[in-house]
């Protein structure tokens, strides 16, 4: 298995470790109620190393993005992010990601973990605008600092005004003083916070200085348990649970990065239009349990009459509100807020209603 620059720190610290997209990497600590609670109310450290890292460079980085990515980079100015994804030739999707604008000629995109090969792959085989690729995965390390105290830990440790960087920004400056770190403001727990990218040899000191800083404010490590808890209760989808290859992004409830704009020409723009003008065979629900049970990935969702209208992609107990939660694929029909539907548990009919996320209200 593979290893970031933290793992010896996780086994150390004596986390549940299991391997994930062929890393060996912390699933819980201190449990995941825990961990979750402590990003809501406090602050968490995830150890995000993991995840996929490409910088697209040149005069022709711009066209070659416009192309492969769903949403329209055309008015992303430098020092901005944007979510977005790569749409297949069949219209599904091959990951969903970020995009930094980090100079005028100079991208960053941050890639899923269990995909890096798959997107670097289609990211060369579609590059016809020659862009200039380079696959920076291994030589950047990456911590998600999350939750209401995650302002005030960082601020301890650089000049940089945290405040001043609005959702969807990044700097690059000093944080406990290393040079050229990447402070971004993206997020995916729903609770605030920061991510910061810098070069693995770095990583120990980050991680110290990170720990010294928050320790008034309760600071943990977190695993990725709760980040999988703390990302469905602010109603984000999950690449492999809730986004595939055969999902489009329409379906996905992703319209909003789907931009069919003037000169947005992305793969699949044609047959997404199709899909958006004809109707839309299912649709991505966000449903609460009002019955007793928990939803599982891969369990059928049905209408009143006991017919299969669909299938739960994400589900659990959601820490904070202590409901049933999930995400599911249903006919468009069972898809309106308020529709009643019901989750096959065990060959039981549970009784679930379509809510709109984030399912955990901010404060």
């Amino acid at each position: 298995m593979k290893k970031t620059p933290f793992t010896e720190i996780h086994h150390a610290l004596g986390a549940k470790m299991h391997e994930f997209a062929g890393y060996d990497m912390p699933i819980e600590y201190s449990g995941i109620i825990d961990e979750h609670l402590t990003v809501v109310d406090k602050v968490g450290v995830f150890d995000v190393s993991h995840m996929g890292e490409f910088w697209v460079k040149g005069p022709n980085a711009k066209a070659f993005l416009q192309k492969v990515t769903s949403n329209d980079i055309a008015n992303l100015p430098v020092g901005k992010a944007q979510y977005t994804c790569f749409p297949n030739d069949k219209g599904g999707i091959v990951d969903d990601l970020l995009v930094y604008h980090y100079e005028p000629e100079k991208y960053l995109l941050v890639v899923n973990a269990s995909n890096i090969e798959k997107d670097w792959n289609w990211c060369v085989k579609n590059n016809t605008e020659g862009a200039e690729l380079e696959n920076a995965s291994d030589n950047m390390s990456q911590l998600a600092v999350q939750g209401p105290k995650a302002l005030d830990t960082i601020q301890k440790l650089t000049d940089i005004d945290l405040t001043a960087i609005p959702y969807y920004a990044f700097v690059t400056g000093k944080v406990a003083g290393v040079d050229q770190v990447i402070v971004s403001n993206t997020g995916y727990t729903g609770c605030g916070g920061f991510e910061l990218y810098f070069y693995p040899q770095y990583a120990g000191n980050i991680w110290k200085a990170l720990f010294e800083a928050g320790a008034e404010f309760g600071i943990k490590p977190i695993g990725l348990g709760a980040r999988d808890t703390l990302r469905l209760e602010a109603g984000f989808p999950l690449y492999g649970n809730d986004l595939d290859d055969t999902t489009s992004p329409l379906q996905a409830g992703l319209g909003w990065i789907t931009k069919f704009s003037d000169g947005n020409n992305f793969i699949s723009r044609p047959l997404l239009e199709t899909e958006k003008a004809k109707g839309l065979p299912r649709k991505l629900a966000g449903f609460e349990m009002t019955g007793k049970g928990i939803a599982r990935h891969g369990y059928e969702i049905a209408n009143r009459e006991g017919e299969i209208i669909g299938i739960v992609t994400s589900g659990t107990i959601s820490p904070t509100t202590k409901k049933g939660i999930g995400f599911g694929y249903v006919k468009p029909e069972y898809a309106a807020l308020g529709s009643e539907i019901f989750i096959r548990i065990r060959e039981k009919d549970v009784e679930a209603i379509v809510v709109k996320p984030p399912f955990r209200k901010k404060n």
